[in-house]
């Protein structure tokens, strides 16, 4: 399955959450109970009890998760050749996108409670395996019959064919007025197109004489038409023509208006041939609609490694937040 993980765009600030606390070590005094002391002030101790406390209730469920998610998606997941390329890749754009604002990169990430750059890193490779695992997830539970579905409805054989584009020429200060007028001269120039065809002129010649898709344009229009790759008005009018037909009325999309030469159609790819690409699109589509399932995905991995919050206050804040996550799309 390709690659398809995205950051998660509170990284940065998640960072500051994340910063493993050291509550003990050389020097820590410590009372006659046992608990040592973090800090004091005008004789006043506050012990590592009184820290752990304080956090608990303050983000403590969503510091203990990170932690716990971090182990098991390195243990689900190894770090491959792409994940690091994406972490490279990110860690660039995000370096970018600061430093384009003026700020020093090195000094967000400290304030964002990362130790260098490595670090910031490691939690980017954390995220792309956190969407592997839900992407993993999302194909575990597809059904046959949403398999089958999405086959029926949209996989087709490829048409083979060519299309002339006049596009009108409209900019950003003209009035709507402008506009219109623009619209009705593209529309007129595709018009006249098709009369030079109806009267015997070669479609290849007209698309190179007058097509405004330099993609195509230089090879006579020529193109395969699939399904999902192209504009619905296109698809839609090529594949009601039929083999050796071109469309009598210019097709209008918001690229133009569109010539379309129809010269063959290939037959329906069986289901088995096509399989991997239906279940990656299936995927893409339900990570799209449903913005839980990372968070289905993660619980049900927890589950998997046993995962158990033996602090009562922690565990009820742990449910909850569970829950507000899944209601959210609920709400949507």
């Amino acid at each position: 399955m390709k690659g398809r993980a995205k950051v998660n765009k509170k990284l940065l600030i998640a960072g500051v959450f994340g910063i493993t606390l050291l509550l003990t070590g050389c020097g820590t005094p410590t009372l006659k109970n046992g608990e040592e002391v973090v800090a004091s002030v005008d004789g006043q101790d506050f012990t590592a009890n009184d820290l752990y406390e304080e956090l608990k209730n303050q983000g403590g469920s969503t510091v203990l998760v990170n932690m716990i998610d971090t182990f098991i998606v390195n243990k689900e997941i190894e770090t491959d050749d792409d994940a690091e390329t994406y972490a490279d890749s990110q860690y660039e754009s995000y370096q970018s996108s600061y430093e384009s604002n003026g700020q020093n990169f090195e000094d967000v990430l400290t304030s964002a409670g990362y130790k260098d750059a490595d670090d910031f890193k490691d939690a980017l490779i954390v995220e792309y395996k956190k969407q592997k695992i839900t992407e993993n997830y999302v194909k575990a539970n597809l059904t046959d019959a949403e398999i089958q579905s999405y086959y029926d409805d949209n996989i087709f054989g490829d048409i083979e064919g060519a299309h002339i584009l006049i596009s009108p020429e409209t900019d950003d200060d003209m009035t709507d007025e402008e506009i219109e007028e623009a619209e009705e001269k593209a529309k007129k120039e595709a018009e006249d197109i098709i009369k030079k065809l109806d009267d015997g002129e070669d479609f290849e010649d007209l698309a190179k004489e007058y097509s405004d898709d330099e993609g195509t344009a230089s090879n006579g229009g020529k193109l395969t038409i699939t399904y999902g790759e192209v504009v619905d008005e296109f698809w839609d009018a090529a594949s009601k023509l039929e083999d050796g037909k071109y469309t009598e009325e210019p097709v209008k999309s918001d690229y133009g208006y569109h010539i379309i030469y129809r010269e063959s159609q290939k037959d329906k790819p069986k289901l088995n041939e096509v399989e991997d690409d239906v279940i990656d699109k299936l995927v893409d589509q339900k990570l799209e609609e449903d913005t839980t399932l990372q968070t289905e995905a993660l619980v049900d991995l927890r589950e998997k490694y046993n995962f158990k919050i033996n602090d009562s206050d922690i565990n009820k804040s742990y449910n909850n937040s569970i829950k507000e996550a899944l209601a959210e799309t609920d709400a949507e």
